[in-house]
């Protein structure tokens, strides 16, 4: 890690900041070769599988799913419960959405609701991780991700973007005869505090503050098969200035936003 030095308990925010944005090459390789490795689900922090075949090879570094929380692999559980806390850092969130998802829901019953939102959900995450992204979490109908440094350096937008024209791809957007689910994304680049929360017990890696709440308003307004992009992600990404931007006004929000809007 960054700082051998620090004691268990004892992590500063320079210590996460240092960690979030240059983190350890060995760590970063690893995590590159578990993306690639087709078997979910997988740790939320450095990407090791927990079934099939990577589950075995994983095993033989010692890396298995964490008993305390099953999102984590063991090596992760246990260093973010040694040092909790975290860094205000710029990363870029995306939120990818079902459009819909209520009448959908009316029209089967909820096992097989159930099994469709299991299938977004594994392929939403199949497409963040090959992304170099973390999710943070499955909220409902949809599903949170982070871009930062420690895995996607400093293309975190541009890769955010990629994973959800993935997304969009693997929900069937493509498709002459249309998506098998409708899905809309918003991402946004911006500071925000990521780091590790929780107790002794349960401990999460998340983002919080207003680049979070931001893409999730973006997410909240695009419509199927759409991908609104901030211009702060638009620009950090390198997309093309031709592109059109229109501005949004978004629920909560005291100021406008502009955006390049994006289709399947």
């Amino acid at each position: 890690m960054a700082d051998p030095t620090v004691q268990p308990g004892e992590a500063t925010e320079e210590y996460w900041r240092d960690f979030l944005l240059n983190g350890d090459p060995a760590e970063r390789a690893f995590r590159r070769v578990f993306s690639w490795i087709p078997t979910g689900p997988r740790c939320k922090a450095c990407a090791a599988p927990f079934a099939g075949v990577g589950k075995q090879a994983l095993r033989l570094i010692g890396k298995r799913q964490s008993n305390q929380n099953p999102n984590l692999c063991n090596s992760c559980f246990d260093h973010m419960i040694s040092h909790r806390g975290g860094a205000t850092i710029e990363c870029t969130m995306l939120f990818a959405d079902v459009r819909g998802s209520t009448t959908i829901a009316e029209r089967m019953s909820a096992s097989e609701f159930h099994q469709l939102m299991s299938r977004f959900y594994r392929l939403a995450s199949e497409a963040v991780f090959a992304h170099a992204g973390s999710v943070d979490k499955f909220v409902g109908d949809e599903i949170v991700a982070m871009f930062f440094p420690l895995a996607a350096g400093d293309r975190h937008a541009e890769q955010a973007i990629a994973a959800a024209r993935r997304i969009l791809d693997q929900t069937g957007h493509r498709d002459p005869g249309g998506p098998w689910l409708p899905v809309g994304a918003g991402i946004h680049t911006g500071p925000a505090w990521v780091g590790a929360i929780g107790d002794d017990h349960h401990v999460e890696l998340t983002a919080i503050g207003d680049a979070v709440n931001t893409a999730a308003r973006l997410a909240s307004v695009a419509e199927g098969g759409e991908i609104l992009v901030s211009i702060d992600s638009a620009r950090v990404a390198g997309l093309s200035a031709d592109l059109p931007t229109t501005t949004l006004e978004l629920k909560g929000k005291a100021q406008r936003i502009e955006v390049v809007r994006l289709r399947a």
